[in-house]
């Protein structure tokens, strides 16, 4: 019996993706994710062996009332390092310097707790697909990803959302999350009381252009109506911002068409 990952192997293979594609997505081996394919199949969700690892959302909470505003506080900030956003890692670092000994992994289920963890988008396979995502990624972000990697550069994936807390993280505030996702599926953070404006964006940008060619993919914001974004674009020919449609359905289609 293995943790919560067999739950997210099901989902992945309801969505279309090979054995192949979801070990490699979850950490599971192929016949792990065979046998609770299986196991669905043959009785539903509840079929599925399921124990999770590690603590419960909820225990993220005892981390003390004063470490929880300092990270409370570092998100709503930019990190002194060159980091675009806050890292797990790099908030641990932040809380030692306060005398707050927290681990990297204890953070993430704070986030975790407080609906800060967004999930990666789900591209693996998808230029493969006989959709309106399969071409939408054939054509407007293979090229773009192709060109960046093939100029030494780098993507990332990110996006600005809604985050909504867990009902165990009793008081946590609703907030904006700037979030992105980097190698492996690193989360880069950064939290605003408010809609982000145009300067929270190049903020963001910033710190990315500064490796550029940088590509990267972002959904929940269009900004061609921003004069000030379409500005910095224009001057910053080697970063390729590429928007997600927000009716873009990134799952698994019927046949295709």
């Amino acid at each position: 019996m293995l943790n919560e990952r067999r739950l997210e192997a099901v989902r992945l293979r309801l969505d279309g993706h090979t054995v192949a594609e979801v070990a490699r997505q979850t950490g599971l081996s192929a016949p792990t994710v065979s046998a609770a394919w299986k196991a669905f199949r043959q009785g539903g969700w509840e079929a599925v062996p399921v124990r999770r690892r590690g603590r419960k959302v909820g225990q993220a909470e005892r981390l003390g009332e004063v470490a929880q505003g300092t990270l409370t506080a570092l998100l709503a900030s930019h990190p002194e390092t060159t980091d675009p956003a806050w890292s797990s890692s790099a908030l641990a670092d932040a809380l030692a310097s306060e005398g707050h000994r927290v681990s990297p992994r204890a953070i993430e289920h704070w986030l975790e707790a407080q609906g800060l963890k967004p999930a990666p988008l789900p591209l693996d396979g998808l230029a493969r697909r006989r959709s309106t995502a399969g071409r939408w990624y054939r054509q407007q972000v293979q090229p773009v990803l192709e060109q960046t990697h093939k100029a030494g550069g780098g993507s990332w994936e990110g996006g600005v959302r809604v985050a909504v807390p867990a009902k165990s993280a009793v008081g946590a505030p609703r907030r904006y999350q700037l979030y992105l996702h980097g190698k492996r599926g690193a989360l880069y953070t950064r939290c605003l009381a408010s809609p982000p404006r145009a300067d929270d964006y190049l903020a963001l940008f910033d710190r990315l252009a500064a490796e550029a060619p940088v590509a990267l993919l972002f959904r929940g914001a269009l900004f061609q109506a921003s004069p000030e974004i379409q500005a910095w674009l224009a001057d910053h020919p080697e970063f390729h911002l590429i928007n997600v449609p927000p009716n873009l359905s990134l799952g698994s289609d019927p046949k295709g068409r």
